[in-house]
Formats: C-alpha cells, structure tokens, sequence
C-alpha cells in the first residue's frame, strides 16, 4: 500500500495541470511499486482525489494509460483541497503480489 502520491517534481515545481501532475503520481508509484518487485499488473485498488470535478476525465486518462486489465478497484474523490493549494491530483495504490 502506497501512501497518498502528489504531483511534485524532485525539484519541487508543481505543475499547474491536472494531467501531468497525475502523470508524477503514477510515476512516482511505479518506483514504488519496482522497488517492491511489483507492478501495475499487482495493484488491486486505487483511490484517486481531485479537487476539481471537471477533472476527472483527464485523471481518468493517465489512470487507464498505467493500469492493466483486468481494471483494480478504483475510487475518485473530489475534494476541498491538499497541503499547497498547487495541488490538483493524490493517487494511493493497494499492491498484493500474484503468485
């Protein structure tokens, strides 16, 4: 289980569009799904929070670009916010290995 994921560089630059800060969410979950020998094809359950409704689709679509089928579980939350007004997208994974 991953702790949620934010949309920040290394560098700390927060982009200003959903899309990419999604796209650093998801990467930034397959380092941590590679470092505990995983993948996508190991996530069971997603739990995505926007804090824009009319964001979903764009989530959506990087969501569906890393994930495998068959679909995990997935959740999308629209909320009032995180810790930097800057953020737009948290993505938290579930893992269980399939042997």
């Amino acid at each position: 289980m991953t702790s949620g994921q934010l949309g920040i560089t290394r560098d700390e630059a927060i982009p200003p569009s959903v899309t990419d800060q999604a796209e650093l969410c998801f990467k930034a979950i397959a380092a941590i799904l590679e470092e505990a020998n995983m993948s996508f094809a190991d996530v069971i359950r997603i739990a995505g929070f926007v804090t824009r409704r009319e964001d979903f689709q764009d989530y959506m679509a990087v969501r569906d670009r890393y994930t495998m089928e068959p679909k995990p579980v997935s959740t999308l939350i629209v909320v009032g916010g995180f810790t930097r007004a800057e953020f737009l997208v948290e993505v938290e994974v579930t893992a269980s290995k399939v042997f």
